[in-house]
């Protein structure tokens, strides 16, 4: 059994309702651009916002602040050899800048690069650089009902039917996500992880792992792949990201860390890796640094080892489920099975009288900030124009970072925001960026009328 003890606290204190009113128009109902000292418990994102060990703050006190051939660096890669078992490594400042690195790399005009399914930044990096995202999720993602316990997975076939349409010249690149963020965070086997490989290698094309959540992911399989049964999830990581010929990684996920992120290239791939280097001096840095700071390769080499611990995956899966039982039973339709990192409510179920034009997802996003000052994320039409995803708001779990209380306080909140449910109304988008993959980040709206 995993617990924490808490050597360094943070305040954390609750506007009155006024104040959070006045604070959510000033935003323009973006939840992105309210100030943080405004909101009480912060379920935005997993990424970055977790609490360090005290063994990755002792790890900064030896950062090796060389510009190139650090110490620091040379520790990162033995940790991502050891952990995911690549030796290759290149560093980027977090995992969106080693998505510009490595698609920048391999996505050209016309391309199309399929994924189970893409996030916001890894879609809107595959448009920046003139490809179509195409997502193939196993049909049971959809449902978030169906009981299967890999609804994360990749639909070989309907990847295999693009590539038909397509042509496979102009399928380079084909991605699985670990675990499926835009899928409730859901996760997926190491059966599905050889059928893909396989199928990416019938195709010619690059087949890369996005690792973000991969410790996450090699805690479920160890739990609901038999074959697995008895494996930890230190094996299972190794044996899953092993089939890759690249890996992109945030490291603010299950690199346990604030900031950081990498591109891992395969054996063999000498030309990728070049180019790989080439584009990150361009963007990042030189290949040893990427962006970062010594102290922060060395609180991701700990980090990585950490993530793999069976009693820390085990405390953290159960924490999410515990967020997962308070909103159930105060009433929310949740995507189930619970995901690692998040919470995904249905939004469009619980709002069923708020139109998908109206975005029934911000709306709840808004009023359970509103109500208790807990801050979410929309993840449906709002922030997938175009992509006919179901209405979510995702609540993600900083990872060691808050406690039983705080999970109550949201149980509690959604209890109220339930009970007025039928008293809520839509928005309306007043400004959006140019790039419409990236507007839920940005973009201005206002509460039509109820």
């Amino acid at each position: 059994m995993r617990s924490y003890a808490t050597r360094m606290a943070t305040p954390a204190d609750l506007p009155d309702r006024e104040e959070r009113a006045a604070a959510l128009e000033a935003a323009g109902y973006n939840l992105f651009d309210l100030d943080a000292d405004r909101v009480f418990v912060d379920l935005l994102t997993d990424s970055g916002t977790g609490t360090m060990s005290d063994a990755q703050w002792a790890a900064l006190h030896r950062g090796d602040e060389s510009y190139a051939g650090s110490s620091s660096f040379r520790r990162l890669r033995e940790a991502v050899d050891d952990v995911m078992g690549f030796d290759r490594v290149v560093p980027a400042h977090q995992g969106r800048g080693a998505e510009n690195v490595l698609y920048g790399t391999l996505v050209a005009e016309g391309d199309r690069v399929l994924n189970n399914t893409h996030f916001d930044t890894t879609r809107a990096h595959v448009a920046a650089n003139g490809g179509e995202a195409v997502d193939c999720p196993v049909p049971a993602a959809r449902d978030p009902d169906a009981d299967d316990p890999f609804k994360g997975n990749f639909d070989v076939e309907a990847g295999r039917a693009r590539v038909e349409e397509v042509g496979a010249e102009n399928v380079p690149v084909v991605v699985l996500t670990i675990t499926n963020n835009s899928a409730a965070g859901q996760p997926v086997s190491v059966a599905n992880t050889r059928e893909v490989a396989a199928f990416a290698d019938d195709i010619d094309a690059t087949f890369v792992i996005d690792a973000c959540r991969f410790a996450e992911n090699a805690h479920f399989v160890a739990e609901r792949e038999a074959e697995f049964a008895d494996a930890s999830a230190a094996e299972v990581a190794r044996e899953q990201l092993g089939y890759a010929d690249a890996l992109v990684m945030s490291a603010k996920k299950d690199g346990l860390s604030n900031v950081g992120g990498f591109v891992a290239v395969d054996d063999g791939l000498d030309d990728l890796l070049e180019r790989v280097k080439q584009r990150t001096i361009l963007y990042e840095g030189f290949p040893t640094y990427g962006g970062l700071a010594g102290r922060d390769l060395e609180a991701m080499a700990v980090g990585l080892r950490e993530a793999v611990e069976d009693d820390y995956l085990a405390h953290r899966v159960e924490q999410v489920a515990t967020l997962g039982a308070e909103l159930a039973a105060a009433g929310l339709p949740i995507y189930e099975p619970i995901g690692g990192h998040a919470v995904y409510v249905d939004a469009g179920a619980a709002l069923d009288h708020i139109s998908t034009a109206a975005f029934p997802g911000q709306a709840l996003a808004c009023e359970l900030y509103l109500e208790g000052g807990v801050r979410t994320v929309e993840l449906g039409s709002f922030a997938f124009p175009e992509t006919k995803r179901p209405e979510y708001v995702r609540l993600a779990v900083p990872r060691r970072t808050y406690h039983r209380e705080h999970f109550e306080h949201v149980g509690e909140t959604a209890t109220a925001v339930v009970e007025r449910a039928d008293e809520l109304a839509g928005f309306e988008i007043v400004d959006e960026p140019p790039m419409r993959e990236l507007r839920h980040f940005s973009a201005d709206l206002r509460p039509l009328d109820a």
